[in-house]
């Protein structure tokens, strides 16, 4: 009974050990293929690895997954990438670099809080690492970032991409934004091609597509000449003149190289290889050549850098020759992956980080050199930017219009064209301009004065109403003014402004020629005494005389018909006295001003406006005390508080003007 026990262990233990040879066997198998860089042909083999491994045996599987987990991440199969970093964790895997990435797959998935927690626990070990805490910056900062996105408007390029390739990194041709190259893995019957170990599409070639005397993008078309190849072709970069281009090909069995190629017609050269580095076997790729061609910017991981994939420039010393390179430095590279630079004619850098705080995957950065060569780096943010990658952005001419390129919301990782514009905002000054009747004076002009050095005039329609568009991050002044009429002053602003905004600013003229109400000014019962509501009031009446400083006013206070003769005017005489003692106190030359007190002695002649209001009125009624004793008892106070009022008129309009 021992010896059969015995034999049975035996023969598990051989089972065993062939398990777990056979897995190794298939282990390096996926490994070389990774080493190669054929990470979606190894993403496949590890899978089967993993399948294979004995159950038991955690600190393979743990292996296994991580090493699925990576191949998944880098062809952008995240949810797959997700699951195997997250069986990489539960096994215990022993590099602990697991964690950030495990983190990293997780935000661009929309799981944030988990992405905190993994990034939490790289950093006890890592508690240095830049790229965590910018992730960890990211999740913390994303519901505040999607509360202001840019003003970007973004659509799918339906018409430039195929249904089930990938389409990235276009680029105009020209400064005038109406050719435009990219590439793409949809079949080139040119080329042929089969689907590539790398990324698990055909190899890219370029495409381009052009504008139509409407306006519109025709159909792509694959570009003729020698620029395409059985090879891996992309991210193309133009000269000014269009007449060079600068790209990347990848040749079999060697690193990522920059070549160039020019253009004689419609057709371009055979590519050349552009030595931006002494050792040809570093990787050096997607090229971006400065407007002045002088410069040029590239990515490459080769030592000296900041981790991952950094970018580097260097300058043209003649045809052939370049600088040595130079790292664009902390400002913009991270120990994550800079990417896919851009450089418009102003000098402004574009590229796209998973290093830097962002919303998940690639983002898409602007960076502003300064004189003391450091970098000014903004995210461009939502809609632009995305959980996805977002990369490889172009601009048409000095437009801020293009387009660029991301994998958002696909499920297979394949990456597609977008197209944007910046969205306008518009400031727009609308109101209507009537006298203190409210009848539209058609015949009054706005003079509208800016900051910039706008000094435009707004004339009324027949009705009395305006319209006018206001620029952006300007302070104006507007005066308002008719033949006969005082003038007003107001100020607009539309600095710091983010979104558009409709002014409604109605001016009332007040007429040089009759008595103006004035409206909200009040008075204690039976005295003189200002009431607090009434500060508004007289302000305003200050800001008038103010606009006007040639004017000369009378300020008249009336009674109603209740009281003496004697009491009625000398209360309204005090009245108007502290009106003017106010106005005195805001500022304003006392020479300009005369109090009067009428009492009870000019009723009110009802207008249209006042009879509008008051079904028992009409036009041209005299408020005096016989037609008020002729109403109800009711009638009789409304007519009272009318009678009740406060008026200017203008007596001279020539004040120290001599």
């Amino acid at each position: 009974m021992n010896i059969r026990k015995l034999q049975i262990f035996a023969l598990l233990i051989l089972l065993i050990s062939t398990s777990s040879c056979g897995v190794k066997s298939i282990l390096r198998k996926a490994d070389n293929k990774a080493e190669l860089g054929e990470y979606y042909a190894a993403s496949s083999i590890y899978r089967r690895a993993y399948r294979a491994a004995p159950a038991k045996n955690r600190e393979l599987r743990g292996e296994i997954a991580f090493k699925m987990g990576n191949t998944y991440r880098l062809i952008n199969h995240n949810q797959q990438a997700q699951n195997a970093y997250a069986n990489a964790v539960r096994f215990n895997y022993r590099d602990k670099i697991v964690h950030l990435y495990y983190a990293e797959v997780l935000r661009k998935n929309g799981r944030c809080n988990e992405a905190v927690a993994q990034y939490q626990i790289f950093l006890r070990t890592n508690p240095d690492n830049v790229w965590a805490q910018n992730g960890i910056i990211s999740c913390q900062s994303l519901k505040e970032w999607r509360q202001n996105p840019s003003r970007y408007n973004v659509k799918k390029a339906d018409a430039m991409n195929s249904k089930r390739g990938s389409e990235f990194s276009p680029a105009f041709a020209n400064k005038d934004g109406d050719v435009l190259y990219f590439n793409s893995t949809r079949e080139n019957s040119a080329i042929g091609g089969k689907i590539s170990p790398i990324t698990g599409f055909r190899n890219n070639d370029f495409f381009m597509a052009r504008k139509n005397a409407v306006g519109n993008w025709e159909a792509p078309v694959a570009v003729e000449g020698e620029l395409n190849t059985i090879l891996d072709e992309g991210a193309p970069s133009f000269t000014e003149d269009g007449k060079t281009m600068y790209f990347t090909r990848c040749p079999i069995g060697s690193n990522a190289q920059i070549f160039k190629s020019t253009r004689a017609g419609a057709q371009w050269s055979a590519a050349q290889k552009v030595e931006v580095l002494k050792d040809t076997t570093l990787m050096a790729a997607h090229p971006a050549i400065s407007s002045d061609g002088k410069t040029l910017y590239f990515v490459s991981d080769m030592k000296g850098g900041y981790g991952g994939k950094d970018i580097w420039r260097v300058q043209q010393l003649d045809d052939d020759r370049w600088s040595a390179p130079e790292n664009l430095g902390p400002d913009i590279n991270t120990p994550g992956d800079e990417m896919f630079p851009y450089v418009r004619a102003n000098g402004d850098l574009y590229f796209s980080s998973n290093g830097l705080p962002g919303f998940g995957g690639l983002d898409i950065f602007k960076a502003t050199e300064t004189e003391d060569n450091l970098w000014i780096v903004a995210n461009l943010m939502e809609p632009i930017n995305s959980q996805g990658d977002d990369f490889g952005i172009t601009f048409a001419g000095k437009d801020d219009s293009g387009f660029f390129s991301s994998n958002r919301k696909e499920t297979r990782g394949n990456d597609k064209l977008y197209s944007f514009g910046m969205r306008k905002i518009e400031y727009i000054l609308s109101g209507k301009i009537t006298d203190n009747r409210n009848d539209p004076l058609s015949d009054a002009t706005i003079r509208l004065i800016g900051d910039d050095g706008t000094n435009t005039k707004i004339r009324p329609g027949k009705d009395g109403t305006f319209r006018h568009e206001l620029k952006e991050g300007v302070q104006y002044i507007m005066l308002a003014s008719a033949r006969g009429f005082l003038n007003s002053k107001r100020d607009v602003s539309t600095v710091g402004l983010r979104d558009g905004k409709n002014f409604q600013m109605n001016f009332q003229l007040a007429s040089v020629s009759r008595p103006v109400q004035v409206n909200n000014i009040f008075y204690e019962f039976g005295k003189w005494t200002l009431t607090p509501e009434s500060e508004a009031g007289i302000r305003d009446l200050a800001k008038l005389l103010n606009d006007n400083p040639n004017i000369t006013m009378e300020i008249g206070a009336h009674t109603d018909m209740v009281g003496s003769v004697e009491a009625n005017n000398e209360l309204s005489r005090r009245r108007a006295q502290e009106v003017v003692n106010y106005l005195i106190r805001e500022g304003i030359d006392k020479e300009r001003l005369t109090a009067v007190g009428y009492g009870k002695s000019v009723p009110v002649v009802v207008s249209k406006e006042l009879a509008a209001q008051h079904s028992f009125l009409k036009e041209g009624d005299v408020l005096d005390e016989e037609f008020i004793l002729s109403k109800s008892p009711q009638e009789q106070e409304i007519m009272n508080q009318i009678n009740r009022r406060t008026e200017f008129k203008v007596l001279k309009t020539t004040f120290r003007m001599y």
